[in-house]
């Protein structure tokens, strides 16, 4: 009876160890990735800090098949790392559209000594003045335009109250900035920060700018939509 026992134990290991190596984890995917692009499809970036890394995966999932969705292989982060590595990023691809967006990264406090993240009412300075953000964008845009066909705004994602070293209304203020400089260039606006404040709750993590999961889809549905309207016109 025990040795009945026992090889049906070692039995049942040994299919279950057969049937795990025939269904192996599915290996996580990395949005920063570069893919590889499919013949006869437009090509699209995505430039952007981690919001846009959150929704780069579901709104590549959304326009499989339509569009080669690519991304920056890194943070965006504020304007002047954008200056620092554009021509990096872009490449010699002359692309169909750029979506962009640079924001967060510019409105949040630092310490003088460059320590991410100190508030102000500690001592800690904003990254990138608004002047100076409004100039930045300029000079990204105008080399942007030497690259792409079409180049799509995306507004700066709300700020949560109580988040680390950012402030309720300054993504208002920066988009304002922002909107001047697109308007100047002729280029049209994905309002991503309408949505959000309004599903904030739902969407967004408490005291952080970031985004639950379901948040992040709820903005790739809206970044794809628009990718595939502007590649009509």
């Amino acid at each position: 009876m025990k040795n009945t026992c026992l090889g049906t134990i070692v039995l049942s290991l040994f299919f279950a160890c057969l049937s795990f190596g025939q269904n192996p984890k599915p290996k996580r995917v990395n949005p920063m990735t570069p893919i590889e692009g499919v013949k006869g499809l437009p090509h699209v970036l995505i430039i952007g800090d981690s919001i846009s890394i959150g929704y780069t995966l579901p709104t590549r999932a959304l326009l499989q098949g339509k569009v080669n969705l690519h991304r920056i292989p890194t943070n965006g982060g504020p304007t002047i790392k954008g200056l620092m590595e554009i021509d990096k990023w872009l490449g010699d691809r002359k692309w169909d559209l750029i979506h962009f967006n640079w924001g967060l990264h510019d409105l949040k406090f630092m310490g003088k000594d460059g320590t991410n993240l100190v508030p102000k009412e500690k001592g800690g300075i904003v990254q990138v003045p608004l002047a100076d953000y409004e100039k930045n964008l300029e000079k990204l845009i105008i080399r942007m335009k030497k690259s792409a066909r079409q180049l799509v705004w995306r507004n700066t994602t709300p700020i949560p109250p109580g988040s680390r070293a950012r402030y309720v209304g300054d993504s208002v203020r920066y988009n304002e900035a922002a909107a001047r400089v697109m308007k100047k260039h002729k280029i049209p606006t994905l309002d991503l920060f309408s949505p959000s404040k309004k599903n904030m709750k739902d969407w967004m993590r408490v005291a952080d700018v970031h985004y639950y999961p379901h948040g992040s889809e709820a903005l790739a549905k809206r970044v794809a939509q628009d990718i595939l309207d502007r590649l009509k016109k």
